[in-house]
């Protein structure tokens, strides 16, 4: 029963990181919005991310059934996803985080290369729960600022993501729990959190662009 609930949150999150995405593509084809722009490109690789996950089950359920989903094509992706979320939370900002050092970049990219696919898989969740909860931070603060309401919805999906991706982890870790069911659910709850300022967009691209930027 648990897996194949787990099995629908994914082809959930699959459908409505592809709504979302859709949506941020018609609202920048008509505004022209660099940021909607990158958001299309986010919610696209975190779309493709759930469909990676549900094929690994439906891979499992119907060719491999051997108890457990193949690790591999999960790492696979939680990475795309990864992608997704660093467009989410640094689009506008991530040039101050990386290092000016072409040296210092590549020693950072090297261990990616030396690890397993279960430690790969470790990596990205941690890399995406600090890009999520940096991106709900600020937000946040820009809220304090500019007082726009969009702005809050936004924070509170980037920070369901980020607890999702957290549990996520956590349930690696106690694989037999139910935390990787309450992560997917929590997860989908902030892509719909985000949804919401962003179904605005195509009528009020200028208040949108100042939640975000």
């Amino acid at each position: 029963m648990e897996f194949l609930l787990e099995n629908i949150l994914n082809l959930v999150g699959f459908l409505v990181g592809l709504a979302i995405g859709i949506m941020a593509l018609i609202g920048y084809r008509n505004t022209g919005s660099p940021t909607l722009f990158r958001l299309t490109i986010a919610f696209f690789s975190i779309s493709i991310g759930f469909f990676v996950i549900w094929t690994s089950y439906m891979i499992e359920d119907f060719v491999v059934k051997s108890g457990s989903v193949e690790r591999g094509i999960q790492t696979v992706g939680i990475g795309i996803q990864t992608v997704g979320y660093f467009f989410i939370a640094f689009s506008h900002s991530i040039k101050s985080f990386f290092p000016k050092s072409s040296y210092f970049r590549s020693v950072g990219i090297l261990p990616l290369f030396l690890v397993s696919s279960v430690q790969l898989e470790h990596i990205f969740r941690s890399v995406s729960f600090i890009l999520l909860a940096y991106g709900a931070i600020e937000t946040m603060l820009s809220y304090f600022e500019n007082r726009n309401k969009g702005t809050i919805s936004i924070s509170t999906g980037l920070g369901l993501l980020a607890l999702g991706e957290f549990l996520g982890w956590y349930s690696f870790v106690f694989p037999e729990s139910i935390l990787y069911t309450i992560s997917m659910t929590i997860k989908i709850g902030g892509l719909i959190a985000l949804f919401i300022p962003l179904s605005k967009v195509p009528l009020t691209k200028i208040k949108f662009d100042e939640g975000l930027e």
